[in-house]
């Protein structure tokens, strides 16, 4: 894939037959991804926080496709007990799935706590994400040309894992766990990659992040430094939901979309622009840092993986 070629939804391929989850699926990058998988034939499960505005993502969906192929389930991703109540009834109703969209997240909130009392932003854009991708793991495998596709941030270039203060006790900044929390996000998705290869399984994991794209995100933080700045100041410069959802779409649908791929916008400091393989930083790539992060996912989450461990002779 090159800049000429400027990869658009037009190259979407046929998704009859397919199933999707997308997680935060009722506006922003998800709701752009839910629309563009939906357009093309992909039956696609909505995960969301607030049924109701779930349904009206829904609606809103197919009124423009009377025939999209579209479910709302309840999913707070902070809340692992939700996790394990949503992946058990998809795991009830569904012998398969084809691609998991780790698309939710929260921005930079002041300190709290999510219901299992770990650090909110990494309870709910890793953890929730790392136990929801192994409680399904089983039924992707099963899927045609199946795939998990993790939503970073260029912001993880600047973030580090707290590993001795993961919930902020002792020092918290809302954009340093932010940035933490998408550092982690990079992390396990291409540890993911790397013990999905050692172990032979079909499933690929991909990375993407969408630039800067305006989005809820941004302007529904409660801190005002980051609202005025990124939901204000910034604004010209931000694209549109459709065009930051580009990134992850290729990595979930297209042929040419390899295993452990980090896909970004094509333009001037990856704000914007159309989907390329981008670098990752490489703390992220760092084995001894995906294999910390592992184990301590594991022990905050009680998630464990049907995949060989390190120790069983992953590189």
């Amino acid at each position: 894939m090159t800049k000429q070629q400027r990869w658009t939804t037009d190259q979407i391929p046929d998704l009859t037959g397919r199933v999707f989850v997308v997680t935060g699926a009722n506006s922003g990058l998800g709701l752009a991804t839910t629309r563009a998988l939906a357009r093309r034939g992909g039956h696609v499960i909505l995960a969301v926080r607030d049924e109701g505005r779930g349904r009206r993502a829904a609606a809103d969906v197919t009124a423009g496709l009377p025939d999209a192929r579209l479910e709302v389930r309840r999913l707070d991703l902070a809340d692992l007990d939700s996790v394990h109540a949503f992946a058990g009834a998809l795991r009830a109703d569904h012998p398969r799935l084809d691609v998991l969209v780790n698309n939710a997240g929260v921005m930079a909130p002041p300190r709290s706590l999510s219901a299992q009392g770990h650090e909110l932003q990494f309870a709910a854009n890793h953890l929730g994400h790392f136990a929801l991708t192994g409680l399904l793991l089983d039924k992707l495998g099963a899927g045609r040309d199946p795939r998990v596709v993790t939503v970073s941030s260029a912001n993880h270039r600047q973030g580090r894992l707290f590993f001795d203060d993961l919930s902020g006790e002792r020092a918290y900044s809302p954009m340093g766990f932010y940035n933490q929390s998408k550092l982690a996000n990079a992390v396990f998705g291409h540890e993911l990659h790397r013990r999905l290869t050692a172990a032979g399984s079909p499933v690929r994991s991909l990375l993407a992040h969408p630039g800067y794209t305006s989005t809820g995100l941004q302007r529904g933080t409660p801190v005002p430094m980051v609202r005025w700045l990124f939901g204000g100041v910034l604004l010209p410069l931000a694209q549109s939901p459709d065009r930051g959802a580009l990134p992850q779409l290729y990595a979930a649908t297209d042929p040419r979309a390899e295993g452990g791929a980090f896909i970004g916008p094509d333009g001037p400091g990856e704000l914007r622009g159309a989907p390329v393989p981008v670098p990752l930083a490489p703390r992220a790539a760092d084995a001894g840092t995906g294999a910390r992060l592992w184990e301590v996912s594991e022990g905050l989450t009680g998630v464990r993986f049907a995949l060989p461990s390190r120790s069983a002779g992953l590189a």
